[in-house]
């Protein structure tokens, strides 16, 4: 399970294209759009930080005073909303909604984001840029660097790969510096269990059992005609079994299928692997959760 989960995370961009091109071209359409105004609204912040040396000035005060697993968390958040851009028409299960911060708090840290990524794309194209730099020069630096890509910003939207191809290649940097942040938090620790979102967990359907079957949670038969508990991968409980579980973790005791969760690791983890999956081809576009793909040996 743990090789199989490296191998997810080293998936590069082009696993992520292949998932997207399973999208019809209307999907492909809307998909496009939707990064086109998330990129312009990205642009918008920037040009508001690097105009204000006020607000500059305090997104880099905050930026500085967090320490290294704050500012992961930061990237971590980004990365997800992305995530979930582009996973929102593929064949995936309804995405929990996130718990958002206090309007002023979510203000700060946005700023502190946005920061924090101008940042790093400068250090990934010219990794000398800041290096004499003092933090008082940082603004005048980000400007300069700002400006020479806003003719190429301006005239990405000729064809879907000319927005698509650098907005999943942020994605995958984001990932690979997210996944290396968790590695070395699983290395001291182990890998933590998330629950399952509540909103989740409400939209669980109630199912007539048809007798015969075995909870695998409890051993016991789910007598006919009781109302159980269906997971989106098929498999299915008795709801004082289950509920108890999936408070403490969102796989299916089964398949090991994973429920959203509120977690924002847990959750990059589970849309990354589902990402991989449909790009690599290992689940049919049409039935990706099907009973027959996401069972094991031993199931009920």
């Amino acid at each position: 399970m743990e090789a199989a989960d490296e191998d997810l995370q080293a998936t590069p961009s082009s696993t992520v294209m292949a998932a997207l091109a399973t999208l019809s071209p209307p999907q492909l359409s809307a998909l496009t759009d939707s990064v086109l105004a998330d990129l312009h609204h990205h642009h918008r912040r920037v040009s508001a930080l690097l105009s204000s040396p006020s607000l500059f000035s305090l997104a880099l005060r905050h930026l500085l005073s967090l320490p290294l697993p704050l500012k992961s968390l930061l990237v971590a958040r980004h990365l997800l909303s992305s995530l979930r851009l582009l996973t929102r028409h593929l064949p995936l299960p309804a995405l929990s909604p996130s718990h958002a911060p206090p309007e002023r708090r979510r203000d700060r840290d946005r700023d502190a984001a946005t920061l924090l990524l101008l940042l790093c794309e400068l250090r990934h194209r010219d990794p000398r840029a800041l290096e004499d730099a003092p933090p008082s020069e940082w603004r005048s630096v980000l400007r300069r660097h700002c400006s020479k890509d806003l003719l190429s910003i301006a005239g990405i939207g000729a064809f879907s790969g000319g927005i698509l191809v650098p907005y999943v290649e942020m994605v995958v940097r984001c990932r690979n510096f997210v996944g290396a942040v968790e590695r070395c938090l699983e290395a001291g620790e182990g890998r933590r269990q998330v629950a399952a979102s509540p909103a989740a967990v409400v939209a669980l359907p109630s199912v007539e059992a048809a007798g015969g079957g075995e909870c695998a949670v409890c051993r016991e038969e789910m007598e006919g005609g009781r109302d159980v508990c269906e997971l989106p991968c098929r498999h299915s409980f008795h709801w004082m079994c289950i509920l108890p579980w999936v408070r403490k973790t969102n796989t299916c005791p089964c398949c090991r299928f994973e429920l959203p969760t509120d977690d924002v690791f847990g959750e990059i983890r589970r849309l990354w692997g589902a990402l991989a999956k449909i790009g690599s081809g290992s689940h049919d576009a049409g039935s990706t959760w099907s009973r027959d793909d996401s069972c094991c040996n031993g199931c009920a």
